[in-house]
């Protein structure tokens, strides 16, 4: 019997999966993260469902992967706050975050975190690429979203902000986040671009396919529409009062990149 080959272990960049009860289908969003990179990280975030046991009883027989279980549910940012807190801690200084339910596309893995090693200081944002079966709503629905962060950012040019595949460099993402008590939930993913931007963190944006499985296929969504909308709506609130109040910032920064 064979095995495939692992890639060789970066000492600078990892993949960060924050897990919550995401269904069986994690054991392969996994072994494809690891088929593309070394180490894959997963933060179990709380999850009840049974696939705590299922990833530690992976990470036995792989060295290349870490499993990092909460106690309870926290929300995505946070549980990506403890992922790169430990990944700094480690010397790693750039996280890849994908999403645990099959969504993201791994085989680009190798394409975003080469675009990150070529440029550090910046960060690779996944503009998605729909396919047929994608809700209208869902698609629709961001258009909002990013429109506001276009906004918040004065177009310093974030393609998407809500698609979470993407890569951080840790520092300044933890320093914003341990800057504030927000972008511990669903809020992480376009509060994180915002306030990065506003830190001098450029974006580069880089096309990636997004997949929506159906229940049949195993697709499992936390997305409550009530709720997730009003917390982006909440969040939305504070970060325009926040542009506003950096407005002068942001306006002799856009002048002076633009100077001769």
């Amino acid at each position: 019997m064979t095995t495939e080959p692992t890639p060789s272990p970066s000492s600078t960049h990892l993949v960060l999966i924050p897990s919550y009860n995401p269904g069986a289908g994690v054991l392969e969003t996994v072994r494809q993260a690891r088929a593309q990179w070394t180490p894959v990280w997963v933060v179990v975030d709380g999850s009840t469902d049974g696939t705590d046991r299922l990833l530690q009883d992976m990470a036995q027989n792989d060295t290349g992967l870490t499993v990092i279980v909460l106690p309870q549910n926290q929300g995505k940012g946070a549980a990506v706050l403890e992922g790169i807190s430990r990944a700094a801690a480690a010397g790693f200084s750039h996280a890849l975050t994908m999403d645990s339910d099959g969504q993201h596309p791994a085989d680009l893995i190798p394409t975003f975190i080469a675009a990150s090693v070529r440029d550090p200081g910046a960060m690779v944002l996944g503009k998605p690429v729909f396919g047929p079966e994608a809700p209208a709503l869902r698609v629709n629905g961001r258009k909002v979203s990013n429109g506001w962060a276009n906004l918040e950012t004065l177009w310093m040019g974030v393609g998407d902000s809500l698609y979470g595949f993407r890569v951080y460099p840790v520092a300044p993402l933890i320093q914003v986040m341990r800057g504030n008590r927000f972008m511990r939930r669903f809020d992480f993913d376009p509060e994180a671009v915002v306030r990065l931007c506003w830190a001098g963190v450029r974006p580069i944006n880089i096309d990636a396919p997004v997949r929506y499985l159906s229940a049949a296929e195993g697709g499992v969504s936390h997305f409550k529409y009530l709720r997730d909308n009003t917390l982006l709506t909440w969040m939305h609130t504070r970060l325009f009062i926040g542009f506003v109040l950096r407005l002068p910032m942001l306006l002799a920064r856009r002048l002076l990149g633009r100077a001769p």
